[in-house]
């Protein structure tokens, strides 16, 4: 049976919830913005770090760091506050990632700076996982969709505010204030929730599964790298990128064999035998796989052949989050209102399949506002799918596998990340390569020969004819890309298609309420 909410997360006789409980979420979005906003404010700052500290060689390592630490990170934060409950797990990732952004800002050298971005990643592995669980042991699955556009607007904010911000603080304050940025809003976040979060203290009788903790790490360090590295600074088929694939496969299947051992299995095989909570994770995975893919292209299309500002790249993804967040909010609401869920997956895999194909579709003629169109309905598909994902995942599982259940559910989207951006880039590159050769022949290729994708102080620098035939490559290469993305999306639409709609429990006069008024359970288990 499936364990009752914490106290303080029952809604009031009006409908609202506690003030306290107002504030806690509060400081769960501030949290949230600090792991989202990070990567996305020192991408602008990176060419004046690199000027003042040297180690152009090593500047990919910057973000690699932190999105390894961040992943590897992420289901052990789910399983401690399973554990040991989950305000202490999520205040001590809030700690960690504090510091890591202090010592990052101290930095001497490059080589300090990975490895206090590492520090930094591995306690932004504990917000994301710990704002969805808290949120998930605070409020019934059947309300959770009232907050989908206020999670909405954070990601939005984060990804158009992320490189403004970025770039106005390292003009004004320089670059190390990129990181001290952090701090206040984390200082607040943590008084926050400690002063009014008030959620049972556990206590777990077995120990911490440590060799599962390894072998998961190193599984998915060795996934990330494969995906990072392959194509860029190792070749697909090198040496390399082989022995990662094989520690990688080995790591992981070690990992599966020892959680049917393992007394406290850091991953609980057992909530895969949900079948919702299984296709909630692969479609996880394919909207981040669809998502950073796209956030990567679009502002690369509209800057080398929209000619727009890369100052402004923020903005110009502006029609997709837009649409994300009104799609996110509306479907939260209908959820709320009427517990039904199912529609939202179904209609959210067509819209990105469909948005994505007319992506596919743009060229040198495309105008401005025709792509923020299209943008806009792979927007509306994703807004479908975002929240709704963790949701479900969540309604899928005891409440005692509330934080594997969340962590589980951003890893999955996490990697979909990471191999969209390396599957997607692969092509692009290959393409833009291809064309360039073909179209400006040895010159093209030796433009491009080091990466496919130009500033726009590398562009200015192209004579007029390569200039043009780059604009062709890159019309190219997006094409290609965004057609592998469309297909990859039509496997979510089949994916959503078996999804059950398993009711959603409420507060108030929601059926399985409780003889004093709260709510049976936050989470429901589904037949399977």
């Amino acid at each position: 049976m499936a364990d009752t909410p914490a106290a303080g997360a029952v809604e009031t006789d009006t409908g609202k919830q506690p003030k306290s409980v107002r504030v806690v979420l509060l400081a769960l979005m501030i949290a949230m913005m600090l792991a989202m906003l990070d990567n996305m404010i020192i991408g602008t700052a990176m060419p004046t770090i690199v000027g003042e500290l040297g180690g152009l060689e090593h500047l990919s390592w910057v973000v690699t760091a932190y999105t390894l630490a961040t992943a590897a990170a992420t289901p052990v934060w789910g399983k401690l506050g399973d554990m040991y409950g989950r305000k202490t797990t999520f205040m001590t990732s809030i700690v960690i990632f504090l510091i890591g952004s202090a010592l990052s800002g101290m930095a001497q050298d490059m080589g300090q700076l990975i490895g206090f971005r590492a520090v930094q990643g591995l306690g932004a592995g504990g917000l994301m996982v710990g704002v969805m669980a808290i949120i998930g042991d605070l409020i019934p699955p059947r309300e959770r969709g009232k907050y989908q556009g206020m999670m909405a607007a954070v990601m939005a904010l984060a990804m158009i505010g992320g490189p403004l911000v970025g770039g106005t603080i390292t003009d004004h304050w320089g670059w190390r204030w990129a990181f001290y940025i952090n701090l206040p809003l984390g200082v607040i976040a943590l008084a926050a929730v400690g002063a009014v979060l008030h959620l049972p203290k556990k206590r777990a009788k077995a120990g911490i599964d440590y060799l599962g903790i390894v072998l998961l790490t190193v599984g998915i360090t060795a996934v990330v790298l494969v995906t990072t590295w392959g194509g860029t600074e190792y070749a697909w088929t090198s040496a390399r990128i082989m022995e990662l694939i094989g520690l990688g496969v080995a790591s992981l299947v070690g990992f599966v064999f020892w959680q049917t051992r393992a007394a406290e299995p850091v991953l609980p095989l057992h909530i895969f035998r949900s079948r919702n909570f299984t296709l909630m994770s692969v479609i996880g995975f394919i909207t981040g796989f669809v998502m950073f893919g796209a956030t990567l292209f679009l502002p690369l299309y509209q800057q080398a052949v929209q000619g727009a500002s890369a100052t402004n790249s923020g903005l110009l993804l502006l029609p997709m989050l837009g649409a994300m967040l009104v799609t996110s909010m509306v479907s939260g609401r209908v959820t709320t209102n009427t517990g039904r869920y199912k529609i939202f997956p179904l209609l959210g895999g067509a819209l990105m399949a469909v948005g994505l194909y007319l992506l596919s579709t743009m060229d040198t003629g495309t105008s401005r506002f025709t792509s923020g169109v299209f943008m806009a309905v792979v927007g509306l598909g994703m807004g479908c799918l975002m929240q709704i994902t963790m949701l479900v995942a969540q309604n899928s599982v005891e409440m005692k596998d509330m934080g594997v259940a969340s962590s589980s559910a951003t890893l999955f989207r996490t990697l979909g990340a990471s191999f969209g951006v390396a599957i997607m880039g692969a092509l692009f590159n290959n393409r833009v390569q291809d064309v360039m050769a073909e179209r400006a022949g040895a010159l093209g290729s030796k433009v491009t020969e080091q990466s496919a994708q130009l500033d726009a102080d590398g562009l200015k620098a192209l004579p007029e004819a390569i200039r043009e035939a780059y604009q062709q490559a890159v019309s190219s290469g997006t094409h290609s890309a965004f057609l592998l993305g469309a297909v990859i999306a039509v496997l979510s639409l089949v994916a959503a298609v078996f999804v059950k709609e398993v009711p959603l429990k409420g507060a108030g006069p929601a059926k399985g309420d409780t003889d004093d008024g709260a709510p049976a359970a936050a989470a429901v288990t589904e037949p399977v």
